[in-house]
């Protein structure tokens, strides 16, 4: 006997209370961007600028203690991490020490890299620092701009994909649904003042991904069912292709779930934002390919026959099974 999250056959009404949708949506975007236009974020060292150590000892790297040997320093945000190399011999262990910029300071100061050696000597008394690089507010700086335009160009490069496949209504029900998932992923970090760095822009460019491929297969099954049904209402036809792909989409979002809620709880404090970022957006991901890019679409209305050529709906690359 399968496991079936979902039944078989379905017959949801997902447009029943439409406005409801795109209300509370829209609702969740305007505390999103409120949220981050009063708080702001909580940039990472990649965005505040600061130092970076690189430490070598011929005793393990012990990360938890790394940490508790730093903590009476009142470093701020430190961030350790073990460096993992084919080419390192039994005794070279090495790890990535990052300490955010100081008040008032573009980077560590001498004394206190001093203080930070001495306090990493009692884990490891053979421990020297191998290098230590310093990250100014200008280059932070450069990286936020670098990351809004990737996250730009993405879903640019979305919107021009889905318009050759589709439609230039499917197009921008599902850019409307990027976009949501982005604003309330960077809204929630901004809430909840979770650290934002440039592990966090990997994770929303992966959302990205993610909710256009759960768009992707609904508009599949959405174009196939409008040939195939000339006489149900768009609505009908919205209804009936999002229950046709809701075990599939289901079954996806949950599975990737367990994965991430696994590595959330286990992987530790380094990936927790980047896994916490991903967890967050298949779930709104997977709600904004039904509720945001369908209900975009019925308000859009869209081309009912292929067979025929229409100048004003549409474009010439329309019937492409890319």
């Amino acid at each position: 006997m399968r496991l079936k999250l979902v039944p078989q056959e379905t017959a949801f009404d997902f447009f029943g209370r439409w406005k409801l949708w795109l209300g509370l949506s829209a609702l969740l975007v305007i505390v999103g961007f409120a949220s981050f236009l009063i708080q702001g974020l909580n940039y990472g060292i990649d965005f505040r600028g600061g130092t970076t150590i690189r430490t070598e000892s011929v005793q393990p790297v012990d990360v938890a203690a790394y940490r508790g040997a730093l903590a009476p320093l009142e470093l701020g945000d430190v961030l350790i991490s073990e460096v993992f190399d084919p080419t390192f011999t039994e005794d070279q262990n090495v790890a990535m020490v990052r300490i955010q910029a100081q008040a008032d300071e573009e980077a560590v100061t001498a004394a206190k890299i001093a203080q930070v050696h001495d306090a990493l000597r009692d884990v490891a008394p053979d421990i020297r620092f191998v290098s230590v690089e310093s990250v100014g507010p200008k280059v932070s700086g450069e990286l936020i701009q670098t990351a809004i335009l990737a996250v730009a160009l993405a879903i640019s490069a979305v919107l021009v994909y889905i318009w050759l496949r589709f439609e230039w209504q499917f197009a921008l029900g599902a850019v409307a649904a990027l976009v949501h998932d982005v604003a309330l992923t960077i809204g929630i970090f901004s809430e909840l003042q979770i650290k934002f760095d440039l592990a966090i822009i990997a994770a929303l460019l992966t959302i990205v991904g993610y909710s256009l491929n759960d768009t992707v297969v609904v508009f599949d099954r959405v174009r196939e069912n409008l040939r195939k049904y000339k006489k149900k209402t768009l609505a009908e036809v919205l209804n009936l292709s999002i229950n046709e792909t809701l075990s599939r989409t289901f079954m996806t979002s949950v599975t990737t779930l367990l994965a991430l809620i696994a590595l959330f709880v286990l992987g530790g404090d380094v990936i927790r934002g980047f896994v916490f970022a991903m967890i967050w957006g298949v779930i709104v991901g997977t709600y904004s390919s039904i509720f945001v890019a369908s209900t975009i679409l019925l308000y859009l209305g869209v081309k009912r026959d292929w067979t025929k050529p229409d100048n004003t709906t549409g474009n010439q690359f329309a019937n492409i099974d890319a």
